[in-house]
């Protein structure tokens, strides 16, 4: 996926019912199964094991200037071991051993590592800067379980439509472009390869198909997966080539390989410092997104470090710090002050409210319906993996 530039518990039996994964299910009861919130912290256990996306846990060895790991281990006394994760599913089957202690999961991985019990209730007092992270990162459903958080938010973006201007001349403002009418642009169409893609034909299908009842782009019954398939199926012949490492869409769109896609803010602005004459839009039906949460394995062996981890990651500083490096919109609102380029926050729109309504963030999809229905079966993220394979042949 990315490099650098996505109350009481209910029984283990209810939650397998409700998400069916490969990281399967057990017998046994609630508190067993997901852990328990600390009410207080020990001592730091002198290490964390930490599983991170490219560019979220820098010591200075990619870039001497880029170290936010060091100054931990020497304020804490925990010496960090990061695995870092080139995708959600690696992500989850990681947290699966039981080896790792925290995870920078996005919400195409958090419901699964709830439900599965892999991941533990936080207990957000524990977290000083918790009380500075932006209110609408909070208790969100791709965060949260019966009002309680599980996990703390640490930054966002948006899933953006980016074209070469010299190529598409009329500029687009939806993503018609890409779908309905990507036959224009044959050969030269790209999009983000993975199953949650799927939510982006959900998405356009909400306006451009309203009779299809779609209310959620991560809650679709039968009929309504159907419908996006068979959209994403006729978006794959004009499809020149899916991506999930930024630098490979770079130099796709610098090369002219690829003329019209899905993309994140850093990719635009970094194709654009290589000259390249492309413009990345917020499309009128607005659009998918990702909101990474730090979560605490229910099995964690180092704990206090994690939580010190927690607290430090999401910190103004180091928040600006992660937020600048990787290129997204920091989680903690003091952040903007502690930014090197003074437009940063602006330019991903951080504290911008308005702007995110119209972004839908990556939710794990399961088969009781996001949406609030209660007379349908939703299909599962299973279901959606069997289909992305069946798009793309």
């Amino acid at each position: 996926m990315r490099k650098r530039k996505m109350s009481a518990w209910r029984s283990a039996a209810a939650i397998c019912a409700l998400l069916l994964t490969a990281a399967g299910c057990g017998s046994g009861n609630d508190d067993d199964k997901g852990g328990h919130a600390p009410d207080k912290l020990g001592k730091g256990e002198g290490k964390v094991n930490i599983i991170a996306w490219a560019g979220y846990a820098e010591d200075g060895s990619n870039d001497p200037k880029v170290d936010w790991v060091h100054p931990f281990e020497k304020k804490t006394g925990c010496q960090v071991n990061t695995k870092t994760a080139g995708t959600s599913d690696e992500m989850v089957s990681l947290m699966k051993t039981g080896q790792y202690d925290t995870v920078s999961a996005s919400g195409d991985a958090t419901l699964r590592l709830i439900a599965s019990g892999d991941a533990a209730p936080v207990n957000t007092k524990l977290v000083p800067n918790y009380k500075d992270i932006f209110p609408a990162l909070k208790q969100q459903p791709f965060n949260s379980k019966d009002g309680r958080m599980y996990g703390i938010p640490h930054g966002r973006g948006a899933n953006l439509l980016m074209y070469r201007t010299d190529k598409v001349t009329s500029a687009p403002d939806s993503w018609r472009a890409v779908f309905d009418d990507a036959a224009r642009y044959d050969g030269h169409v790209t999009a983000y390869d993975s199953p949650i893609y799927i939510a982006d034909a959900a998405l356009y299908l909400m306006h451009a198909k309203p009779s299809l009842g779609i209310e959620n782009p991560y809650a679709l019954d039968q009929r309504q997966l159907d419908a996006a398939v068979a959209l994403l199926k006729k978006q794959h012949k004009a499809v020149g080539e899916y991506w999930s490492d930024y630098q490979k869409e770079i130099t796709a769109f610098k090369g002219g390989d690829s003329v019209i896609g899905t993309t994140w803010q850093v990719i635009a602005n970094l194709t654009q410092a290589e000259k390249a004459p492309v413009k990345a839009v917020l499309p009128k039906e607005g659009a998918t997104g990702w909101s990474d949460t730090w979560m605490i394995s229910a099995r964690a062996e180092h704990p206090n470090c994690a939580y010190k981890w927690l607290d430090w990651i999401v910190s103004p500083k180091v928040n600006a710090q992660v937020a600048e490096y990787f290129g997204e919109a920091p989680s903690n609102r003091k952040a903007c002050a502690e930014t090197s380029a003074p437009d940063h926050c602006a330019i991903f729109h951080a504290d911008d409210e308005k702007y995110f309504k119209r972004v839908h963030f990556w939710t794990t999809p399961i088969k009781q319906c996001l949406d609030g229905r209660k007379d349908a079966d939703c299909t599962d993220y299973a279901q959606w993996t069997r289909a992305w394979t069946e798009v793309k042949g």
